[in-house]
């Protein structure tokens, strides 16, 4: 047998050999003298039931609910400190879980599912190997393990080896424990932490509330002071003295965090009445401190691993591996400064390394010099004729001229996006074709124009995009085709045609762009409620392609729900294609569009676009389709914070993640991205997209994607 010399396991968790003498040495006689050590053993032994600890508990839950309301006690971990340790966190990998969660309590009360318990047991021991080999191991192997509780022995078990021999009933929480080979079953003096799993924690989420139910709270103080105490007994002494304890709350997709701490040597070892003790400690001797109950799990079963919820179990996680094994190797500051390092490095590809004023960060906006002088124009209102407002019915007829070429369209149904007008269209040479046709504004029309830019976008600038992605053969089923493009000599509500005198037409001259092909606008399929977990993974992934496509030298500037159409008719699968070119970025002048809601985070606070503000906007635009809330904006400054808001607290990432794992990555690679000149590799993430996009036929259709 393979025999470990015991000042290599002391030096393993940062002790010394003759540090952890003295220290074991004051314990045994401190707990030999007055014969504690027999009352606190004698006391644990007695303090086995957790229901009559908790019934004594009443009288001091219902004073703290009256005196405090919901948020009666402190968090554990302030939001500061989550935030560097998630920038700590960005180069550590967590494995994948392979068993996912589900409900834990099944329709009956006493109902347990089987995969609660083998997916808590996988979630621990992800985090803590990965925690481990981040901040302590240079290739030792991990010293714990993780095991589930039987209540009814308070003893520690595999959950399968638990569950194949009928103890599934009994089992109630699952704890990390040091690796003991004389103790198979485990020590409670070597549980680094418990999670306590609860059916109703999630419903703490929901309502907002901080205080859970007295039957919770109850247990989870009972079993963090048997912790304490179990802890005290031990002849190890590898904890500190007096260390706090944490129990995690879970249930199938929540997590909280609770810690206790205290002096427990102010707690009266009255044998005869434990429980009154206990709570006469808890009362007036200890500290107890819960976090807010938040996500670790999305619908799908896959693990956060960077949303607040799970840093909060990491970040006990943490603390607990600490008390342990001591001052880590690798410290959360040393690793967080790497993000500052990566964040300054983004800083200064971008240029903005000194463009600082009082500690803020100051853009400069390029200002186009002019000419000084006053300038007057002839007044020429006297001379421009009277404009007869333009009113297409269905069924009219316009005739344009595009290249020398006449062509004519039919109007076969007029729509709205809310703000502007535009029209179906059939084709008069080709009648069995429905097109997308654009109407701008007259020529004299100059006023109105400039006071409303939106139809020169719409269709001039549009016209000029794709008639540059036509001319460079960027070509994709995921980008609107240009099909025509001119301005109005005719229009009748006959097929028979007659331009011979064109000029005198009141609309003479108007520009018109026709596109194709038509389909349903993505805002619509959301209104309608059509939208679904299917289309935003065909919608990111076809997005994608057409952004792939036209980059790098054009991008689109302006992504929201209603540039996005959806082409059901005519094809074997539905797709989508990127509409609404006409605010695309060509050269660095050009400034894209600004929208509060899905513009990114570069193009508010520079009016540009950077490598990755299309994919951001994607991302804002799959939030908003696949249920997110948008809040009320109106300033720039308020749209700045609530995407810090939203990103720091991972709200996009959680809800794209109910939806696909692919989605959150996607989510998550992006966040990373924001504001930095690297390019984003569309190619990766095709490939990602396009495996879990549900197709019933692939042998037919060959598809070229960027």
């Amino acid at each position: 047998m393979l025999t470990i010399p015991r000042h290599c396991l002391f030096t393993q968790f940062g002790i010394s050999p003759d540090q952890a003498s003295i220290e074991s040495g004051t314990k045994r006689s401190s707990v030999s003298s007055g014969g504690k050590a027999r009352d606190k053993k004698e006391f644990l032994r007695r303090f086995i039931d957790s229901k009559v600890f908790t019934s004594h508990l009443e009288d001091w839950f219902e004073a703290i609910s009256e005196k405090s309301g919901p948020e009666t006690f402190d968090v554990p971990f302030e939001l500061v400190e989550l935030q560097k340790f998630d920038y700590a966190l960005e180069g550590v990998s967590f494995q994948q879980l392979i068993r996912m969660p589900s409900a834990i309590y099944a329709s009956t009360s006493d109902g347990i599912e089987t995969t609660g318990f083998l997916a808590i047991e996988d979630f621990l021991h992800a985090s803590v190997k990965g925690l481990w080999e981040a901040f302590w191991s240079e290739g030792e192997p991990l010293p714990f393990y993780v095991a589930c509780l039987y209540k009814e022995n308070m003893k520690f078990y595999q959950a399968e080896r638990a569950i194949s021999n009928g103890k599934l009933e009994g089992l109630c929480a699952a704890a990390i424990l040091l690796k003991n080979a004389k103790h198979p079953h485990g020590k409670w003096g070597e549980v680094l932490e418990l999670a306590l799993l609860t059916p109703d924690i999630g419903a703490l989420a929901v309502e907002g509330a901080r205080l859970p139910s007295l039957s919770i709270l109850g247990e989870a103080l009972y079993f963090a002071l048997r912790m304490m105490l179990s802890r005290s007994l031990n002849k190890s002494g590898f904890f500190q003295n007096p260390s706090p304890v944490f129990v995690l709350l879970v249930d199938s997709q929540y997590a909280g965090v609770l810690k206790v701490e205290g002096d427990l040597s102010k707690l009266k070892l009255n044998v005869n009445n434990v429980y009154e003790s206990a709570k006469d400690w808890i009362k007036h001797h200890s500290n107890v401190s819960m976090s807010p109950i938040d996500r670790i799990w999305n619908k799908l079963g896959n693990a956060n691993w960077g949303d607040i919820g799970a840093l909060q179990v990491l970040f006990a996680t943490y603390h607990s591996i600490l008390q342990l094994a001591g001052t880590p190797k690798q410290s959360i500051e040393d690793l967080a400064a790497d993000h500052s390092s990566r964040l300054q490095a983004r800083r200064i590809e971008r240029q903005l390394a000194d463009t600082t004023v009082n500690g803020h960060d100051f853009f400069q906006y390029q200002q186009h010099r002019g000419s000084p002088e006053i300038i007057e124009v002839p007044d020429e209102s006297n001379r421009r004729e009277k404009f007869e407002p333009m009113k297409l019915e269905i069924g009219s007829i316009l005739l344009l001229d595009d290249a020398n070429y006449q062509k004519g369209f039919q109007i076969s149904e007029i729509r709205s996006d809310g703000e502007l007008t535009y029209f179906i269209a059939l084709s008069v040479e080709d009648p069995g074709r429905s097109l997308f046709l654009y109407i701008g504004s007259h020529p004299s029309q100059v006023e109105p124009a400039w006071e409303d830019m939106d139809l020169w976008y719409l269709v001039q600038r549009q016209t000029k995009v794709l008639t540059i992605m036509k001319q460079k053969g960027l070509s994709s089923k995921y980008l609107p085709e240009l099909v025509a493009s001119g301005k109005i000599i005719h229009s009748t509500h006959s097929r028979r045609l007659n331009s011979s005198d064109d000029r005198n037409h009141p609309w003479w001259g108007t520009p018109v762009l026709v596109t194709s092909p038509v389909g349903e606008m993505v805002n619509d399929m959301v209104r309608n409620s059509f939208f679904g977990s299917d289309d935003a993974m065909k919608c990111c992934h076809d997005c994608l392609s057409a952004l792939s496509t036209a980059s790098p030298g054009i991008r689109h500037g302006d992504i929201r729900p209603e540039n996005v159409i959806c082409i059901t008719s005519g094809v074997q699968h539905s797709y989508f294609v990127l509409i609404g070119w006409g605010h695309a970025v060509l050269e660095e002048r050009d400034r894209p569009a600004m929208n509060l809601h899905f513009s990114s985070t570069y193009a508010l606070q520079e009016g540009k676009l950077c490598s990755a503000s299309d994919a951001e906007s994607l991302v804002y635009m799959l939030y908003f389709c696949s249920g997110g809330e948008l809040p009320e904006l109106d300033s720039v400054e308020g749209a700045l914070q609530w995407r810090e808001r939203a990103w720091s607290r991972r709200l996009i990432q959680q809800k794209l993640g109910d939806i696909s794992a692919v989605l959150k990555a996607f989510a998550d690679y992006v966040d990373s991205l924001c504001g930095t000149p690297y390019p984003i590799d569309y190619d990766i993430w095709l490939r990602r997209l396009k495996r879990h996009i549900r197709e019933d036929d692939h042998g037919k259709e060959i598809e070229i994607s960027g």
